[in-house]
């Protein structure tokens, strides 16, 4: 793919980089969103991603970069779901097929997930099995109770693409049970509230009228404590941590209402300055190597190339 010319500088930088450095699923996605449009791109995405399934219908092999297990694990169904959704979401997506192609992707996936959760139908990040190859530091011993991250947004995606199973409902009822927990709760990782929101952003597209209105005020609720996050920047701060674009990706996301304004402004700000000269972006944690290392910052090359060229960067 040529970088396309109708796009400012440091956009321009962030697609050259991901032309030289980034990993085949980040390069289709840039693909499917700046190249003319065109259902294959979408497809490649899609065939991409399964490249990295498993015989019991999972996936691993690294698809997300700090977990190089080769093993099935809820962390890269959940990384994977993301990047299908961005695909069908692309202007290349908008064909039938790429959402049939999408669906089948996910119900195989789901019939795997259901094999892994819990009884209450909640699925934990990680399985113990990552620990027999590198891994970053964070994900420990790989022991992780069932939680909403990553539960709420997987289930989300699934369902969004069609996919209804005794597990799924399970898995949505789980996530209503710990999401009002997560009303009253002093405080939150910013990484399950995100998952939160994407499961309440589900209801409010697919729920009946009471439904909606109720995960809104819910949203809003929780979004109004986002200075008690923990692993979030409300302004950009030094380590690792998400910020308001996380939250709210584009100019009319509904969530951008949620956050200050100049809080915007400041991170886009904070994208821009700190591009390298090679068009990439640091990183603000350790992965479990440079090919991981690599990997990721693909991934942050396109999340930044989007932000950029939808805000006007």
């Amino acid at each position: 793919m040529a970088t396309p010319t109708d796009v400012r500088p440091v956009t321009r930088r962030a697609l050259d980089f991901l032309h030289g450095h980034a990993r085949l699923v980040e390069r289709r996605l840039a693909q499917a969103w700046f190249a003319a449009p065109d259902p294959a791109h979408a497809h490649a995405v899609l065939h991409a991603v399964e490249a990295h399934r498993n015989a019991d219908g999972g996936l691993g092999h690294g698809l997300e970069p700090d977990v190089l297990a080769p093993d099935s694990q809820p962390l890269a169904a959940d990384f994977a779901l993301e990047a299908v959704e961005q695909a069908v979401r692309s202007p290349s997506g908008r064909h039938e097929s790429v959402r049939e192609h999408a669906h089948a992707l996910a119900v195989g996936l789901a019939d795997h997930l259901a094999t892994v959760a819990s009884g209450d139908g909640g699925l934990p990040i990680v399985l113990p099995t990552i620990t027999g190859y590198p891994h970053a530091e964070h994900w420990g011993d790989g022991v992780f109770p069932a939680g909403l991250n990553p539960t709420a947004s997987i289930v989300a995606r699934l369902r969004a693409l069609g996919v209804t199973s005794t597990w799924t409902a399970a898995a949505e009822r789980f996530c209503h049970r710990h999401i009002e927990a997560l009303r009253t709760a002093a405080s939150a990782d910013a990484h399950t509230v995100l998952t939160a929101f994407c499961f309440l952003d589900h209801v409010a597209e697919q729920g009946d009228v009471r439904e909606q209105e109720h995960a809104r005020e819910v949203t809003a609720e929780i979004a109004a404590r986002a200075t008690t996050w923990t692993s979030f920047h409300l302004y950009p701060g030094s380590g690792y941590g998400l910020g308001p674009l996380d939250f709210a990706p584009t100019p009319d996301h509904p969530r951008l209402v949620l956050f200050p304004e100049d809080a915007v402004a400041a991170q886009l700000t904070a994208i821009r300055q700190s591009q390298l000269p090679d068009g990439g972006w640091a990183l603000s944690w350790q992965p479990p190597g440079p090919a991981a290392e690599l990997a990721w910052r693909g991934v942050l090359a396109l999340r930044n190339a989007r932000l950029l060229h939808d805000f006007g960067g």
